[in-house]
């Protein structure tokens, strides 16, 4: 066969916001998943790291671990992915239960295969061909992607900025709402900007929201 003839392997396009999650059937750690059936009715954080028995993901997946209850209270499904076998991960949740009492009580995929690093763009190649680098996808509960990070190896993520991240999403969402810079619960919302005159002459006469100016107005919630 004349390998000049061969096109070459086409990248896979890492999913956009706004795109439903790709689906997928994985083994993990609470036993075989799949994507489009999983957490049925709730948000999900899926996250991946670079490898297991590594002191930055030790600490990453140790604070969603220790955190797990606020992502619980913001009807949320963790969901860990490594390309490490099933054994390794096992290995990996027990050494670090018998060492600092951290229990990673939350599924972690064992994608051995990368099939699901591949589907999702953790694999970076200019980065590593090998392992997948720190990613974040907030997932709503009609398993469309609402917010997608990329962190390198080296860098371990911010756990406040995930958590009130996916809370402004949430509220957004309930409150129909946009959230300005630093948004935290208890601050302020902006009101969606008026797109006709009669909504601008609408919103000079509005006393209940708080107008920077007509097209900046803000809210409690």
């Amino acid at each position: 066969m004349n390998n000049e003839n061969l096109l070459p392997e086409q990248p896979i396009a890492m999913p956009r916001i706004g795109d439903t999650a790709p689906d997928f059937t994985a083994v993990t750690t609470k036993g075989t998943i799949q994507m489009s059936d999983f957490a049925k009715d709730k948000w999900i954080v899926m996250f991946s790291h670079p490898a297991d028995f590594t002191p930055v993901c030790t600490t990453e997946m140790s604070g969603f671990a220790q955190r797990k209850p606020e992502f619980d209270a913001l009807n949320t499904e963790l969901l860990g992915l490594s390309i490490d076998s099933i054994h390794a991960h096992l290995g990996w949740v027990q050494n670090v239960r018998e060492n600092t009492g951290v229990y990673f009580d939350f599924p972690i995929i064992a994608d051995i295969d990368m099939k699901v690093s591949k589907l999702y763009g953790m694999l970076q190649p200019n980065e590593s061909e090998t392992a997948a680098v720190r990613a974040v996808f907030f997932i709503d509960p009609s398993k469309k992607i609402r917010l997608v990070m990329y962190y390198p190896l080296n860098v371990g993520r911010n756990m406040d900025e995930i958590l009130r991240a996916l809370d402004a999403l949430q509220m957004s969402d309930k409150h129909k709402v946009a959230m300005p810079l630093d948004w935290k619960r208890g601050d302020q919302a902006i009101c969606p900007p008026p797109k006709s005159l009669d909504a601008l002459n609408e919103r000079l006469q509005d006393d209940t929201v708080e107008k920077v100016t007509w097209y900046l107005a803000k809210k409690d919630i």
